[in-house]
């Protein structure tokens, strides 16, 4: 669809599909084996796709970024959503997906059953610009930039400068995504690093206070922005029980609904 690399992995098509959404660096490769092991752990299907530009999709063609290129990107899950015909989307954003999981449930909150972000973005601050920073010198001076091209191949100087260029930007720094919060009707689960090097927890309490469905947090003590990655059983474990919450929540307010 539209240049896009997809891995789907159904199993059984009455159940929920969890849609991972990686993050600004990120793809589907990246995602290792956590996707396979979290639709095991809670019998759902999995989508995993690599946003264009990235991984195996199609090269970036809106060059460069508008600032609201987070809201166009919901719009394309949304399409995506669409065509593939999913009924129960459940959202697992990181990063820059944890933005665009909280966009797109705000803005299409009929095809969103549930939302989980990890070290999700709606508001720009300092700590972000200086993670930031600090990354354009290791990708100017360390083997970052050979790293990336394993997974991005010659589009690596887009992917990277897409990022910094955008987010380092004097306009950027206006950048947020709350107003789409109260919008979103879903349960969510808010995890951060306590030591993540892009964010403070003021992020977490901003979703959780403003969105319009439950929300709680998850906060992984002494990791930082990727805590799939950092503490791979403990997420796992989180979001497994936080899934068969909703799940059991969607049925049990189906059955209430047959027996009226």
């Amino acid at each position: 669809m539209n240049g896009l690399s997809i891995k789907h992995i159904i199993g059984d098509s009455k159940r929920p599909t969890i849609i991972f959404l990686h993050d600004s660096l990120g793809c589907i490769t990246l995602w290792r084996d956590f996707p396979t092991q979290l639709g095991t752990l809670t019998n759902c299907n999995v989508l995993v796709y690599d946003r264009k530009g990235y991984g195996e999709s199609a090269p970036f063609t809106d060059v460069p970024r508008d600032n609201n290129y987070l809201e166009k990107e919901a719009d394309v899950l949304n399409l995506l959503i669409e065509k593939l015909q999913i009924t129960d989307a459940i959202l697992f954003g990181h990063s820059d997906g944890g933005s665009i999981a909280l966009i797109a449930a705000g803005k299409y909150p009929e095809h969103i059953k549930a939302v989980i972000t990890e070290g999700a973005h709606v508001f720009v601050e300092d700590v972000t610009l200086r993670g930031i920073r600090e990354a354009v010198t290791a990708y100017e001076t360390t083997n970052l930039k050979e790293k990336l091209q394993k997974y991005h191949g010659d589009k690596t100087e887009a992917v990277f400068q897409a990022w910094a260029g955008t987010w380092l930007t004097d306009t950027f720094r206006l950048w947020n995504i709350e107003h789409f919060l109260p919008q979103i009707k879903c349960p969510v689960l808010v995890i951060q690093g306590a030591q993540d090097e892009y964010g403070t927890l003021a992020q977490v309490t901003s979703i959780v206070h403003q969105a319009g469905g439950i929300a709680e947090s998850f906060i992984v003590p002494g990791i930082g922005h990727t805590p799939h990655k950092e503490a791979k059983e403990q997420v796992l474990m989180q979001v497994a029980d936080f899934v068969k919450y909703i799940n059991n929540l969607h049925e049990f307010f189906a059955l209430c609904f047959i027996s009226r």
